[in-house]
This record gives C-alpha cells, sequence and structure tokens, in this order.
C-alpha cells in the first residue's frame, strides 16, 4: 500500500494536525509516548526508523539520530479511532533520556533513577563519529545528512539555535535537554569544517597547563 494512503488512514484533523504514539519492544514493554505529525510519519514509513515530532522544538527528529538508541519498526498499529499509533519496535540501547531502558521504569511516586554518569569521553566520540558518517555517506530520513546537505548556512544557525535555547531554559531538565543539543550541533558544525574533537581538547589541556 502506498505511503500517502497509509498516512491518510489516520485522523489528524482531531488534534490539530499530531496524533499520540505509544513506542512498544517485541517483547510487549511500552517504551516510551510521542508524536507524529504527517511528516514524521512519512519519514518512518519510508525509512523503516521512528521519527517523531517535537511539540516543544516544533521539528521532526529522528529516534536515536544522536544517542545511536534508534528504534526500527516493525508494525504500525492504528487505533479504533484513527486519532492515536502504535509502533512496535527493536529498540537499540535505551529509551530514556534517564539511561533507562523504558521512559516507564518507575511507579506513580518513586523518584527519579537516572543511571551513573559517564564523565569520559566516549559518547562524544561516538557521536562523532557517527556525524561523520553521515557526512560521508548520507543517510535517507538522517536529520545530520540533511544537515550537511543543506550546508554551512543551515548549520551555522542551527547552532546558534540551539545556544539560545540553552539560554533560556527555565528548568533544570530542559536545561539538561537543551545543552545536549548544543553539543550536537556543535559536533555537526567541527566535522563540518573538518575540526577534530580531539583538537579542541588538546587546546584545552594547553590552556590549563
Amino acid at each position: 500500500m502506498r505511503v500517502d494512503k497509509l498516512i491518510g488512514e489516520v485522523n489528524w484533523e482531531k488534534n490539530g494536525g499530531i496524533v499520540p504514539v505509544v513506542v512498544q519492544d517485541t517483547k510487549g514493554e511500552v517504551l516510551t509516548l510521542a508524536y507524529m505529525d504527517r511528516e514524521a510519519l512519512r519519514k518512518t514509513l519510508e525509512t523503516g526508523y521512528a521519527h517523531y515530532y517535537s511539540r516543544s522544538q516544533g521539528r521532526i527528529r529522528m529516534k536515536g539520530e544522536v544517542s545511536g538508541n534508534v528504534q526500527r519498526v516493525k508494525e504500525v498499529r492504528i487505533d479504533c479511532d484513527s486519532d492515536a499509533l502504535l509502533l512496535i519496535v527493536e529498540q537499540r540501547g535505551a529509551a530514556c533520556h534517564t539511561g533507562n531502558y523504558s521512559c516507564f521504569y518507575r511507579k506513580l511516586g518513586e523518584p527519579e533513577r537516572v543511571l551513573p554518569v559517564d564523565y569520559s569521553l566516549t559518547i562524544l566520540r561516538e557521536l562523532e563519529e557517527l556525524i561523520r558518517a553521515r557526512k560521508q555517506k548520507p543517510v535517507e530520513g538522517s536529520y545530520t545528512s540533511r544537515l550537511f546537505e543543506e550546508g554551512r548556512e543551515r548549520i551555522y544557525k542551527k547552532f546558534g539555535e540551539e545556544a539560545i535555547e540553552v539560554l533560556v531554559a527555565e528548568t533544570r531538565g530542559r536545561l539538561i535537554y537543551e545543552t545536549a543539543d548544543m553539543l550536537y550541533h556543535l559536533l555537526v558544525l567541527l566535522v563540518y569544517n573538518d575540526v577534530a574533537l580531539g583538537e579542541v581538547m588538546a587546546e584545552l589541556r594547553r590552556r590549563r597547563g
């Protein structure tokens, strides 16, 4: 069945152009609740990887594009009123930003459990390698690849926007989220200019000395 026909089966008008999406792994565990608009569903169907619409940022993201914790979609189901979706996915790594496998890892009233912090540069090096790979071999539906395709002006503009988001973040959680976004876009900017993260670390080490 054509993608356009599948997208047309969803009642987009009921909730102003977006629908809630329950995400479940192949063993039946609920991973998260997300949202899609038409374009996010299109990218999901065309690429086979989950893309969601961020209501707070007003843009589409491929799940795991930055972290590597992608969701390969096995099934897309629609509810009886056609205004909500269920994704059955193969989850790579953790689905939750806290490092927990599922966003629903705690009972109501229990404290948040953030896994031990890794203060090494491993995640940044892995992210740098992923970004460089997307630059050298573009992947359809990849946000990173699209940034490189759009060029210098778009990359610099996005970094500037993310830096501003850090400055105006009003909560601790939002500050963490926006800082991660800024670091990702900074790495894209560095890779675009063929500057390695190691060169920046060397400069910091020189200054400390």
